[in-house]
């Protein structure tokens, strides 16, 4: 037998099973009708905790909508635990709710309970607009996806299919605005990343037919430019200099020139100051400055945000622009800081193999195929933190549009068939 007729001896030998993967086994068609049953109770449960405004500040808020949480898990069963942060931390604390099996996969379930809407916003309520569309704060970003994940689970819990799995459920209370150190306040979720063999994040969906097997890293930085104070009748003279800001302005736009293009790699300054003197508040990225026209610039700094697909990629561009930043213009000097936030989630062969895996559950369903989204287009997320550690599909959440804006949105009608879709899911990879 040569080698063409091997691979296709193999390849009919596995026909049966990939057809019994497009296909619904009679207890998945009885967890779908549960899904079905359960729906309208999940859209309230939405509208109830949408309500409960819980900005990433608003430490109360987060908590209660973490309480309403804890008790629908343990009414399925789940071990529940509230976990607070530090005081000084400024932040409410992360709900985890867990069951212990030996069954199948190990999964962990990644979601988040605050939101960007802060206590102030005028924009707090969940509002119908129609059957299939409402405005809601924070449901597309993201309870929606809480809700689905709990009403999946929900489902199975129902129909006795997890008396034996291990799923730890993890939703953090300041994935908006992560709490610092990043080392205390992602430590619970990493070691349950550690105890897991999966992670699912159920952050809002790109569309219904797309995953996420890979999410950009997020890191800041900030400079500062000193500059000579003087007339500026002296400016560009070799006593004076160029002055703070004509310096900062090289910087920018050498990093411009020489640190962009790279595929997936992006880069903004979000906000800048010079002047004579400069107050800038680095926790609110706010702040004021004062000078003259007849002065020249004697500061300036600026802060901006890092976007990138790896570690290499990242320390790539941080060391071009450390070499821009040290290429001073006369008597001026300047320095750059960079602060790590979320880590890089790469395409990895265990994520491909997971968006496999939903790809046949989605077919099996009859609600067509899932491809992975450009990460390019996708923004850092919780799943970021543990894709060192466990095989990882991102955007499993509900759809809608205009996350972090008075204008967001939740598609009501595909919240069922996306809730289907997870609780299959869910099932298939507990009992490999």
């Amino acid at each position: 037998m040569n080698l063409k007729q091997f691979l296709l001896v193999a390849l009919l030998a596995l026909f049966p099973f990939f057809l019994a993967a497009q296909k619904l086994s009679s207890t998945e068609k009885k967890l779908v009708r549960t899904v079905e049953q359960n729906n309208t109770e999940a859209l309230e449960f939405l509208e109830k905790v949408v309500n409960i405004n819980s900005g990433t500040l608003n430490k109360a808020g987060v908590e209660e909508v973490g309480m309403v949480f804890k008790e629908a898990f343990d009414a399925i069963n789940f071990n529940t635990s509230w976990i607070p942060m530090p005081t000084e931390m400024n932040r409410a604390g992360h709900l985890f709710a867990e069951t212990s099996g030996t069954s199948g996969k190990k999964i962990l379930i990644i979601g988040h309970l605050d939101t960007v809407f802060e206590e102030d916003s005028p924009f707090q309520t969940f509002e119908k607009l129609n059957d299939s569309i409402a405005h809601a704060p924070g449901g597309n970003d993201m309870k929606g996806g809480d809700v689905i994940a709990l009403y999946a689970l929900k489902a199975l819990h129902e129909n006795g299919l997890l008396n034996d799995a291990q799923i730890i459920v993890a939703y953090t209370g300041d994935e908006e605005s992560t709490g610092k150190p990043l080392s205390f306040s992602r430590k619970d979720l990493i070691e349950a990343a550690k105890r897991s063999d999966i992670a699912l994040g159920f952050e809002t969906s790109t569309g219904f037919n797309y995953a996420t097997v890979a999410r950009r890293g997020a890191s800041g930085w900030k400079v500062e430019v000193k500059g000579k104070r003087a007339h500026s009748s002296g400016v560009f003279s070799e006593r004076t200099g160029a002055g703070a800001i004509f310096e900062m302005s090289r910087i920018l736009h050498e990093f411009y020139e020489q640190v962009r293009g790279e595929e997936f790699l992006t880069f903004n300054p979000g906000v800048l100051l010079g002047g004579t003197f400069v107050d800038f508040d680095a926790a609110k990225s706010s702040g004021t400055a004062f000078g003259k026209s007849n002065v020249v610039a004697q500061t300036a700094a600026v802060s901006g945000g890092l976007r990138f697909i790896s570690e290499e990629q990242k320390e790539n561009a941080r060391n071009k622009m450390r070499t821009i930043v040290a290429n001073n213009l006369p008597h001026t000097s300047a320095t750059i800081s960079f602060t790590d936030s979320y880590p890089a989630m790469q395409p990895t062969e265990g994520n491909k193999e997971l968006l496999t895996q939903l790809n046949q559950v989605s077919l099996a369903l009859k609600q067509g195929e899932v491809l992975g989204y450009d990460p390019g287009k996708r923004g850092a997320a919780d799943t970021s933190f543990v894709a060192n550690y466990v095989a990882c599909l991102d955007g499993l959440g509900t759809m809608g549009t205009g996350a972090h804006t008075p204008q967001e949105t939740v598609n009501l009608k595909t919240f069922e068939a996306l809730t289907k879709r997870t609780a299959v899911l869910i099932y298939r990879l507990i009992n490999q």
